[in-house]
C-alpha cells in the first residue's frame, strides 16, 4: 500500500490563545515543472511527489542532501512559498499545523490536521479558531499558491 497522508485544511480565523509559546519553524519550498516539491525545513531538506486530490493524497518524500537541495532548487523559479509552521497540540494525539505565509503570500494563514484513518478525519470538529475549509479547494494547495499566488477569496 503506497503511503498515505490524510489531512484535512482549514484558513484561520485567529491564531490560538497559546501560539507563541510554541516554536516557530521557517520553511521555504519550491516546485519543479513536473510536479516535485523540494522543500527546507530548518536544517533538513526533502524532495517530495504528492499524488492525488483532496483529504487523502498519496506522498512519497525522501530526505535529500543540501547539494541536492541547491541543485534543485534552481529548477523552481517562480514557483516558491516561504512560511513559518508551528505546531499547536489539540488533544487526543492530534496536532495542528498553524502556517503564517511570507513574501507575495503574506497575510495568508491555514492551519492542517493530520489523521491517521478517514474516519477520524471525518470525524474531527474544528476549534473556533480554525475558519472555513479548504481542503477541496485546489487553490489552497501549496503548489498552486506558489505558482498562481493568492486567490480572490483568501480572506476568511
Amino acid at each position: 500500500m503506497p503511503p498515505l497522508e490524510i489531512e484535512r485544511k482549514f484558513l484561520l480565523r485567529e491564531l490560538p490563545a497559546d501560539y507563541e509559546l510554541h516554536e516557530h519553524e521557517m520553511i521555504r519550498q519550491g516546485y519543479a515543472e513536473d510536479g516535485l516539491r523540494f522543500r527546507q525545513r530548518g536544517d533538513s531538506f526533502f524532495r517530495t511527489r504528492k499524488v492525488g486530490t483532496g483529504m487523502v493524497l498519496e506522498e512519497h518524500e525522501s530526505e535529500i542532501t543540501r547539494a541536492e537541495f541547491d541543485a534543485a532548487w534552481t529548477l523552481t523559479e517562480g514557483r516558491r512559498l516561504e512560511k513559518t509552521r508551528t505546531e499547536v497540540p489539540l488533544g487526543d494525539g492530534l496536532v495542528a499545523e498553524v502556517d503564517v505565509f511570507l513574501g507575495e503570500l503574506a497575510g495568508l494563514r491555514y492551519v492542517e490536521v493530520e489523521f491517521d484513518d478517514e474516519p477520524a478525519a471525518l470525524a474531527f470538529e474544528p476549534p473556533p479558531w480554525f475558519g472555513r475549509e479548504v481542503t477541496n479547494d485546489l487553490r489552497y494547495r501549496n503548489s498552486a499558491l506558489a505558482r498562481l499566488g493568492l486567490p480572490d477569496d483568501w480572506r476568511e
